[in-house]
């Protein structure tokens, strides 16, 4: 008997769960006949509200979260533009789909230019009415998920901003804000983890290529044989594997921006290509011969001095000039030690409510950020970030101390001195250091050539499926991120 019961109950359980995920569909006529057949054909499929008149309609429109509204277009009272005009300024999200007779099109051609998703005639034919009711929710979600993305953007840019309290920081980015309104290309240098993509993106959201492609490409991080591949796109058939044509990355950041981040690593073959496509805006895929015209922007970065690399002929100097028509140098964090207090705050703000530790928020002691200050950080702002991403998983009680950082910030503290013991714990410390930095390198290079794709990075780096998730779990490595 109990189980009987509880059998009901699940079955009760199930059916209103599926009911609950079901769109509703508002139905406005004043036809009872209509309203019937409807309610009969759509509500295997959707969960259906009926209304009598406009008013009615916009009563339930108040009362119940609607997806979609189907709406007699001459109806007592309030006919069915009343209720579109109504539904555009309180529910402009819910797609409207006017009903009309055959004689009065125009009037749904009227609905239709103040807002109407589309319309149909009667006598309504049911298959036709259901796909244009799937095509209009689809178009709905759509235009949902674009709001819900543009939020996420908007989070990820506030993420993205650029804080400082030094003054030649300060400088910087009142250049990178007028840099941002010119069209021209732009080379950036400084140490690894500065910021230069940083501030490449500061310049591309802030241009009028705002809404256009921001594409990046690590010149050092993919084999030279597959470069040419990646930037310019290839034909299919071009070489053995290009079972499909491909496009680069020129292409695709066509009336946007391209970011060439280490284009000092970029093979000489490749910088005379490059420099073809700046001077002519066209190129050709490997493997083609028909031009494709490019209206990309140019950012360019390096960590090297590329005047040094023209005097060892590792780099062309008309190619460095192209490049160069607007040149920042962003400053390494050992010389901008005001800016450590603040970007250690905004650091441990941003891992602390991944951390799930918001509520309480994450404080930095006096004592810990007179070592963040003291340090001369070689890694920059990146190593800044991954310390203290470390340090509040490790913070008890909300709290970052002296004793929750790494013990390779604590090297002023050190006694000149050190017992043998100490030398070797500190050679063991700074070989796992090294060989955790060589295997995230190796990683994240093997990913970014494999696309993301863990098999083929598999094969690529002669490990096994398993070893490479290991990695990637040991490094907190996210392979989506290289798709």
């Amino acid at each position: 008997m109990l189980q009987h019961s509880f059998a009901e109950a699940s079955g009760g359980l199930k059916e209103w769960i599926m009911e609950s995920m079901k769109s509703t569909v508002l139905v406005a006529d004043d036809e009872e006949r209509t309203r019937k057949i409807l309610d009969l054909n759509l509500k295997d499929k959707y969960r259906v509200l009926l209304a009598r008149s406009g008013g009615e309609a916009i009563e339930l429109l108040g009362n119940n979260v609607v997806h979609l509204l189907l709406t007699d277009m001459r109806m007592p009272e309030k006919g069915g533009m009343d209720v579109l005009q109504y539904v555009q300024r309180h529910y402009r999200h819910i797609p409207v789909i006017v009903v009309t007779a055959y004689g009065s099109v125009e009037n749904a051609v009227q609905a239709m230019k103040n807002g109407a998703y589309d319309y149909i005639v009667k006598p309504i034919k049911l298959s036709e009415l259901q796909k244009l009711i799937e095509k209009a929710l689809n178009y709905a979600r759509l235009l949902s998920e674009n709001v819900e993305l543009k939020e996420k953007l908007k989070k990820y840019e506030a993420s993205r901003e650029i804080i400082t309290a030094n003054p030649q920081m300060q400088a910087l980015l009142e250049m990178l804000k007028h840099v941002a309104d010119t069209t021209a290309n732009v080379l950036i240098e400084g140490e690894s983890g500065t910021g230069k993509q940083l501030a490449a993106e500061y310049i591309h959201h802030r241009s009028a290529r705002a809404d256009n492609p921001f594409i990046e490409i690590n010149c050092g991080a993919i084999p030279e044989d597959l470069l040419e591949s990646e930037l310019f796109g290839h034909e299919k058939g071009a070489f053995t594997g290009a079972v499909y044509a491909k496009k680069g990355k020129f292409e695709l950041a066509d009336e946007g921006t391209i970011f060439l981040d280490e284009i000092g690593e970029l093979p000489m073959e490749l910088q005379v290509k490059l420099l073809h496509v700046i001077e002519n805006q066209k190129f050709t895929r490997v493997g083609g011969t028909d031009y494709i015209r490019t209206n990309a922007r140019i950012i360019a970065a390096t960590n090297r001095r590329l005047s040094e690399e023209i005097k060892k002929n590792n780099f062309r100097s008309d190619l460095y000039y192209r490049l160069k028509v607007i040149y920042l140098e962003i400053p390494p964090l050992r010389e901008r030690r005001e800016d450590i207090p603040i970007l250690a705050r905004k650091f441990a703000e941003k891992y602390g409510k991944i951390d799930s530790k918001e509520q309480q928020g994450i404080e930095l002691s006096d004592g810990a950020v007179n070592i963040l200050q003291s340090y001369n950080w070689p890694g920059n702002v990146r190593e800044l970030e991954n310390i203290i991403q470390q340090a509040v998983f490790l913070a008890r009680d909300g709290r970052i101390s002296d004793k929750t950082l790494p013990r390779e910030l604590l090297e002023n503290n050190v006694k000149p001195s050190m017992t043998k013991e100490e030398l070797r714990d500190e050679k063991n410390r700074r070989t796992e250091s090294i060989i955790r930095e060589l295997e995230s390198g190796f990683l994240k290079r093997v990913l970014r050539v494999s696309g993301g794709n863990i098999t083929r990075a598999s094969e690529i780096s002669g490990y096994d499926r398993r070893q490479i998730q290991n990695l990637i779990k040991k490094h907190g490595i996210s392979a989506e991120g290289f798709k």
